[in-house]
């Protein structure tokens, strides 16, 4: 009966040799998860957008308050509301603050980039996000806008320049005139229409990024050129506007409209409703996807502010009636 009194220390010894051996089984990466981690923990990190409240800015803040959660740094966000005053000191109270990392959303190329050369003097790392300041900071997540009018440009030009047997007439809706998006796309767009002499260009104005004056800028060029064949814009939230004066005026299927955005789902609806027919989309979850790689990048990198600068434009894809799927048309339900 001896041996029944030892079972119980046998048991427990024979338990404890079976955990020691299953912790010496596998590896720990601390060598890599450590730094990672306890890198990014008590991080701060501040977002300027143009405004909260549409696609673009709540689609990409979804996707990098998502990260900051999961990785222990903290997120915030200083809304401007279009008011590029309210940006302004909103900026310049991120440089009292010091940071780590801004992520700035530019409305123009100028109205930021000395505030942003500040910020980068006082230590702080400058992230701009799809429009570019004039002058480079720390890294430049967007979409290559040159690009984008290029891409834009030509596929009007096939619609309806040499050999389309249509007027060739065509109008340009800018966005925000002075924005790097409106001025690197205007580049493209002049280039590529001067090459194609049956191309005639019958107007050239700013909507502003508001649907309803690109509503009222298409009705009175509808007036004045009842057959333009196409319209070439800098944003589908601005330019549904334009399909709506078209659709309204029976043109649709004579009105070709070109434009770009994120990708939406409401993007794509204005598709299938016939509103829009072709947008360059520059995939705001991939972008937002990006924008959390260098947001890591940033903040683990030894390099001082400024001291290396980056850019990475994202892909872009071309959405059509007959390329839209429920995949490739995201809602924001979707991200957060």
């Amino acid at each position: 009966m001896k041996w029944m009194k030892l079972l119980p220390a046998a048991l427990a010894v024979a338990c404890l040799a079976t955990v020691a051996h299953a912790e010496e089984k596998g590896l720990d990466n601390h060598v890599k998860r450590d730094p990672y981690y306890e890198g990014l923990k008590g991080k701060k990190v501040v977002f300027v957008p143009l405004a909260m409240g549409f696609d673009l800015t709540e689609g990409w803040a979804a996707i990098m308050r998502k990260q900051a959660a999961d990785l222990g740094y903290s997120f915030e966000i200083r809304d401007p509301n279009w008011s590029t005053d309210a940006g302004t000191r909103a900026i310049t109270s991120i440089i009292a603050e010091k940071p780590d990392l801004a992520i700035i959303h530019n409305p123009d190329l100028q109205s930021y980039a000395r505030l942003e050369q500040r910020m980068v003097q006082a230590g702080i790392k400058v992230l701009q996000v799809n429009l570019e300041a004039t002058v480079p900071t720390d890294y430049y997540v967007g979409a290559d806008w040159v690009k984008v009018g290029l891409i834009e440009a030509e596929a009007l030009v096939k619609k309806c320049g040499t050999g389309s047997g249509t007027s060739g007439k065509v109008a340009i809706l800018e966005g925000q005139p002075t924005a790097a998006s409106n001025l690197y796309e205007l580049y493209a767009y002049y280039h590529v229409f001067g090459q194609d002499p049956a191309i005639k260009i019958v107007a050239d104005q700013a909507a502003t990024y508001d649907p309803a004056k690109a509503r009222a800028i298409t009705e009175t060029v509808l007036q004045q050129h009842p057959d333009l064949c196409g319209i070439v814009g800098n944003w589908d939230n601005q330019d549904v506007g334009a399909g709506a004066a078209v659709a309204a005026a029976g043109k649709s299927d004579q009105v070709y409209i070109v434009t770009s955005g994120g990708g939406s789902k409401t993007g794509c609806d204005n598709i299938e409703k016939g509103l829009l027919d072709l947008i360059v989309s520059y995939d705001v979850p991939l972008q937002g996807d990006a924008l959390n790689q260098a947001i890591v990048q940033l903040l683990l990198s030894p390099a001082k502010a400024g001291e290396i600068k980056s850019t990475y434009f994202t892909p872009l894809t071309l959405q059509t009636k007959d390329t839209i799927s429920p995949r490739s048309c995201w809602t924001l339900d979707q991200l957060k």
